[in-house]
Parts: C-alpha cells; structure tokens; sequence
C-alpha cells in the first residue's frame, strides 16, 4: 500500500496543472471567449499597430491588410536570418519577448504614436540589398534617415510604391527679363520590385509628367535660368518642362553575401550615374516649386534617352556604392512627347558613400556629348560632389540639408562653376525651406548681345519659403505655401535685366502623398 501510494503522488505531481473550478464560473468556454479564439485578426507590415478584424486596406499607407498569424510567421522566419538578406528586413530583428505580443508580431517602441518606429524595413526596387528610404532619383542615393513619402501597396512579396507632387500656383518674377503666370509644376513616379528570391530582385520604375500641357513648351519664369531650346531658340530666365515620360527602366540586382551585391540598370529614357540626386527627389528641396538655376551644372543629365548602368556596392562602413554608365548626351528635344533617339554616346562614373544613417556623399564625373541641338559639335566634361544630410528630430519632424558643387568644362568656353546650399526643416504640418545659388554662366548661356556672348557672369540666387499643411497625414498633404526669391547679378547686365535685385514671388499649393513610414535605421 505505501508503494501505491508514493506512485500515486508521483504521478500527481508529474501531471500538468489544472487550475481550481470556481463553482460560480460555466465550466465552458464563454461566448465571448469562443468569439476572440474563432476571430481572425488582420495588420499591416508597415503599421503593425494597426490591428482590424476585418481585411481590407491600412488606413495610413494603404497596404493590403495580412492575418496576424502571417505577420508572426514572418517574423520568426527574419529572426532566424543573420545577414539581413530577409524581403522586409535588412537587419535581424530583436529576439525579445517584451518587444512582440502574443501572435509573434513586433511592438512599436510607442504603442500609441501613430508614426511609431518599426522593426522592418523595405528594399530599394534598384538593388535587393539597399532599404528603400536610401533610394533617390536614378541609382543615386539619399541618406538612409529619409523620410518616405508614397504609397505603397503590396502584392504577396511584390511592391508597389506611388509619390510624387503638384504645385498649381501663380508666380511673379520682376525685372525686364521676368514675365508673371497660372501654372503647375508636377511629376508622378511609380516603383515595383519582384523578388525572384532573398537575394535576387526586378525592380520596374516609371516617372511621368504633365509638364508640356501644364507649362507648355517655354515652361515656366525662373530669372537667370539657361538651357535647352524652344523654337529654334535657346531658352533663358525659363525652366524648360520635362518630357511626358521622363523614366522608364529596369534593374536587376543579386546579394552575392552579407557585404557585397551589384545591379543592372537600363533606362529609355533614364538616369546616368552622374550628379546628385535630382533635385526633385532631393528631402531638402521636396517643398521648392522651382528648379535650381544650377540644373544644367549639377543633375540636368536625369532625362536621357538611353542609358546602361553597372554599379557594385558593400554594405560595409554604412555603405559604398561604385557605378558607371553609358548613356545618351543629348537632351531632350522640344516635342515633348516622342521618345528620342538612343545614342549611348557619353559615359560618366561615380562613388556614392553613405558614411552614417544621416549623411550621403558623392563624387561623379562625365564625358556629355553634344548635349544642346543648337551646339552639335560642343561637347562637356561634368565633375560633380554633393553631401547631403538628413536629420530626424521626431516622429513627425526632419530637417535635411544638401550642399552641391558642379562644375562644366565645354569645348571652347572652359570652365564654369555652381554651388548649391538648400535646406527643409519640417515639423507636423509647417515646414520652412530656403536655398542659395551661385552659377558662373557666359553670356552665351544667357542669350546676351554678340559682344557679350564669351564673357562669364557670376549670378546669385536666395530663395526662401514657407509651407503650412491643410491636410496632414491623410494619404493626402495638401500645404499653401508661398516663396520670395531674390537675384543678383553684376552691374554689366543691368542693360538686360534692369536694376537688381531682381525679385520674385509666388504662393502655391503643394500636393503630395503623405510621410509612409520611416526607415528602421532611424533613431
């Protein structure tokens, strides 16, 4: 009997624990219960404090809706993964049961801020190994911190990413050489990236603009501006308007380890590895209507038609980029409609650095080949270096500032130079922006008398504006801003221009997709 009786007390004592039945609870399930187990829930990759019980679509990003048990499955599969090569996370995420809730899903560090940092991060369509915060106009780069503004939409492991912006406005510039007008400068820009597996990716982009109906052939008044042609004429003090399709290309990139990848990029028409970001993908110019009058020094190479990149990176030391391209030097032609013919006459390299999370340096250089149709048989060699900064003061406010220099050597002119500081501090709805020009432009450039045509002019330029958003954080930013901008020139082109400064001033609506998300590299 007492053998019996000390197995019995082992086995008691072996066997799983059964809490006590409290005689004023059913001993079934209560309905509410039964409910939450049966229940499927749904959240988004970007938004994961988004939780609904139904699917359908994030009410911030517009992404497709997952059941949670797929979210916790994905998460379990990036924390095994020690290179970061994972689709939606460059980085292994944190094995900590405080930072995931019941179904495996990653907290925000702020359960109720609703631009709560995230765990995950999103690659670039150019190249698998890169976060899509980094990507800039063409192959060209922008600081990791940046913030993203679109909207994305996912498609099992496919993405599609939509921004871009529309300024309908009325702008007035004074001074001889000024003219006042009703516009719309505006461009829209597609992004989707396929991944063939964790290594291997298709990346697709597409950038439209409405320019030519908007602007018309002269485009718009930017007093000191210069390049490209209308009617047989060169255009000055106008920015041209971009072509209807201004990029359609694709890559493909591999990860060949944790450190190493490369890419592919072919553009008809495209973007060569020459020059900063353009200066409509550049965080600290988003919020600026007008082009630089510098465009043809620095980034005016962003619409060529043809273009064969080949670029190889390490993810080491932040990451550095080496590319090259082949390229199309002319540009565009006035029938803004018709794709041109592809010459890929013109190469040009460049080294692009993200030294930390907040900083992008490059360095670029490239052989352009006949690049005006007036000019045929004047060629230019293009050196480039920009540093761009990027510097996230909160969950809704960001400051970036770019610094560009630019320099063309043309045939039987020599050397010009331009320099660029621009700045954009944006906090919740109200951002203010300013930049600062100096270009050395010959008179050639700006359509001066004959005697003047071979002299070079030093000209300045202060912008500085302010906008407030109507609608804030609603798929939809719809600001009213307004911009003062003064010129000034040496006293040999007074004759031209008239007594300076000259001054302009428009007030204008900014429309564009609202801040996406924000890259886990961000602290």
């Amino acid at each position: 009997m007492k053998i019996a009786a000390v197995i019995c007390i082992a086995l008691f004592a072996l066997s799983p624990q059964v809490p006590a039945i409290d005689p004023n609870r059913p001993s079934s399930r209560t309905k509410e219960e039964e409910h939450g187990k049966n229940k499927k829930l749904y959240t988004c990759l970007t938004h994961p404090e988004v939780v609904r019980t139904e699917p359908g679509q994030c009410p911030k990003c517009g992404m497709t809706l997952v059941p949670l048990k797929e979210v916790g499955a994905v998460h379990r599969t990036a924390r095994k993964s020690q290179s970061g090569s994972d689709r939606l996370g460059q980085a292994p995420l944190p094995n900590t049961e405080e930072n995931h809730n019941a179904n495996g899903m990653v907290m925000p560090e702020d359960h109720h801020g609703a631009h709560a940092q995230q765990e995950m991060t999103m690659n670039s369509s150019i190249n698998v190994a890169e976060p899509m915060s980094r990507e800039g106009s063409g192959t060209s780069w922008i600081p990791d911190s940046s913030p993203t503004y679109g909207y994305m939409k996912m498609f099992g492991d496919d993405m599609l990413m939509l921004h871009g912006a529309i300024f309908p406005r009325y702008t007035n510039v004074s001074s001889d050489r000024g003219d006042d007008r009703i516009d719309s400068p505006n461009w829209i820009m597609a992004m989707y990236s396929h991944p063939f597996s964790d290594s291997t990716q298709l990346g697709l982009r597409a950038m439209m603009s409405l320019d030519p109906l908007t602007e018309g052939g002269r485009g718009y008044p930017l007093l000191l501006q210069s390049g490209e042609s209308w009617h047989d004429q060169p255009l000055h003090d106008r920015q041209h308007p971009h072509d209807l399709f201004d990029e359609l290309s694709f890559s493909l990139s591999q990860k060949f380890d944790a450190d190493f990848s490369g890419y592919i990029y072919f553009g008809y028409p495209g973007e060569p590895a020459l020059g900063p970001p353009t200066f409509m993908h550049r965080p600290s110019a988003m919020d600026d209507p007008d082009a630089p009058i510098g465009h043809h020094w620095q980034d005016s190479t962003h619409v060529a038609f043809g273009v064969a990149t080949a670029g190889m990176e390490w993810s080491r030391l932040g990451g550095m980029k080496i590319e090259g391209s082949v390229f199309t030097g002319r540009e565009p032609d006035e029938n803004r409609y018709d794709f041109d013919r592809p010459r890929f006459d013109s190469f040009s390299g460049r080294i692009s650095w993200n030294l930390t999370p907040d900083l992008a340096l490059q360095l670029s250089h490239g052989y352009i080949k006949s690049p005006e149709a007036l000019e045929p048989n004047v060629n230019r060699h293009r050196t480039t270096a920009s540093l761009i900064y990027n510097k996230r003061l909160g969950p809704d406010s960001n400051w970036a500032t770019s610094l560009v220099w630019g320099q063309n050597d043309d045939t039987h002119e020599g050397k010009t130079e331009s320099v660029l500081v621009e700045t954009n501090y944006q906090r919740e709805r109200d951002t203010v922006y300013a930049r600062w020009e100096r270009v050395e432009k010959s008179g050639h450039e700006l359509a001066l008398a004959p005697g003047d045509l071979n002299e070079i002019f030093p000209v300045n330029a202060v912008s500085i504006g302010y906008v407030r958003d109507l609608s804030h954080g609603n798929i939809v930013d719809i600001g009213l801003g307004g911009q003062l901008t003064l010129d000034f020139w040496p006293s040999e082109l007074d004759r031209y221009y008239g007594g300076g400064p000259g001054c302009g001033f428009q007030i204008f609506l900014r429309v564009g997709p609202s801040l996406h998300a924000h890259d886990g590299a961000m602290k």
